[in-house]
């Protein structure tokens, strides 16, 4: 987030990680998946409801197809309840995640999860400052001449 805010972001978010804690109301097994993948782990695919999105591969492996091999919707197929012809539907059996997945390592309260980022993003900021300050104090164009 501090680098999204560094490059003139006004803001950034966070998604996937809060599909991971406890309070979360999302099928347990989506939640470990979330837990034990990576950005690896995820593949771009329009096939689920025609429009491109991330999805993880074992969601896609479980519903009985191979992740590196799915066909290409068209965009009028756009249907955002389908399984790209299958009986697998997009979010019920196949699951959206976001590449910022390889960061969840566990199944937290939200407390805990928000309590991480919070002291994460100020770890970063004070890195920043540290990295970024002036050892003396600078000097005027009048007083250098």
């Amino acid at each position: 987030m501090l680098g999204a805010q560094a490059m003139g972001a006004d803001l950034a978010y966070v998604g996937s990680a809060f599909i991971a804690p406890q309070e979360a109301n999302a099928d347990p097994r989506y939640k470990e998946m979330i837990v034990r993948s990576t950005g690896e782990d995820i593949v771009y695919s329009n096939l689920f409801t025609g429009v491109h999105g991330n999805y993880l591969a074992p969601s896609i492996i479980a519903a009985g197809m191979v992740p590196n091999d799915l066909p290409t919707s068209a965009a009028s197929a756009m249907n955002f309840g389908s399984g790209g012809n299958s009986k697998a539907k997009a979010w019920r059996d196949i699951w959206g995640c976001g590449q910022g997945i390889g960061a969840v390592k566990q199944v937290p309260t939200a407390a805990e999860l928000v309590g991480r980022l919070s002291d994460e993003y100020e770890a970063a900021k004070a890195e920043l400052a540290a990295k970024t300050a002036l050892t003396t104090a600078p000097t005027t164009h009048a007083e250098s001449t």
